[in-house]
């Protein structure tokens, strides 16, 4: 597939050491675990992302890692560190620094959406066309993408936001909404961030084909059960 050399997709990843990513998590699983299965959320975003008509450049933080990152990812991919003191600069700075490449729609998801349907992404890039934004919101209340026209990039939406509050999404709308921007919202999706979230996610994929995905498939391996009804049991 042909790139789309006006558009970008920006894809947000931590580099997955013990007791560093998936915080919430560890309180349920054990944290080797938790690495693993961030490992694997990773990996399952990259095969969706992939398959999109975008240039593709994965965000990381640390910024000193990035030889860490492409030993694990590949060294074919495009790497852009996330510089900043909180999440919204670290956003706000990674499209600043597309646009500034020349790209023309650019849009941003995590990596703790595993099962984000492709034709969600498509779809963003799909509504900047007729939009200045994109908003893909979550059901806890934050968001799982975010996209901007180069015209139309508005830095203040990431400015004095409530991260890791309910009200997230609809702060953001609104600053977009009070710079006189249009704003498309696409469909909710779940982020996993709880073993509630994850105990969804396993629930969701028996009938999709993430059902063969490495997070399911690593799930099974290592007898992970989420069912409700007991406790999370592992046999490690």
């Amino acid at each position: 597939m042909t790139e789309n050399q006006d558009t970008c997709l920006l894809l947000f990843v931590k580099y997955p050491e013990k007791g560093k990513v998936k915080l919430r998590l560890s309180a349920d699983l054990n944290e080797d675990i938790v690495q693993e299965l961030y490992r694997c959320f990773v990996q399952d975003t990259l095969t969706t992302v992939k398959k999109i008509d975008s240039q593709l450049f994965i965000c990381f933080l640390p910024v000193d890692a990035q030889k860490k990152f492409m030993k694990w990812l590949g060294s074919t991919l495009l790497f852009l560190p996330q510089n900043g003191t909180d999440l919204g600069e670290r956003m706000k700075n990674s499209f600043s620094d597309v646009f500034t490449k020349g790209f023309r729609r650019a849009v941003l998801i995590g990596s703790d959406s595993p099962d984000l349907p492709k034709k969600y992404i498509e779809q963003a890039f799909t509504t900047l066309q007729t939009s200045d934004t994109v908003v893909g919101p979550t059901v806890d209340g934050g968001y799982y993408l975010i996209g901007f026209h180069t015209n139309s990039f508005t830095p203040s939406v990431f400015e004095n936001i409530p991260w890791g509050n309910q009200m997230v999404c609809q702060e953001t709308v609104r600053k977009i909404e009070q710079a006189h921007r249009s704003v498309g919202l696409l469909p909710m999706w779940s982020d996993v961030d709880t073993i509630t979230d994850l105990k969804h996610l396993v629930r969701r994929a028996k009938n999709t084909s993430f059902k063969s995905s490495q997070t399911m498939t690593y799930l099974h391996k290592h007898h992970i059960q989420l069912e409700d009804d007991c406790e999370t049991k592992t046999s490690r």
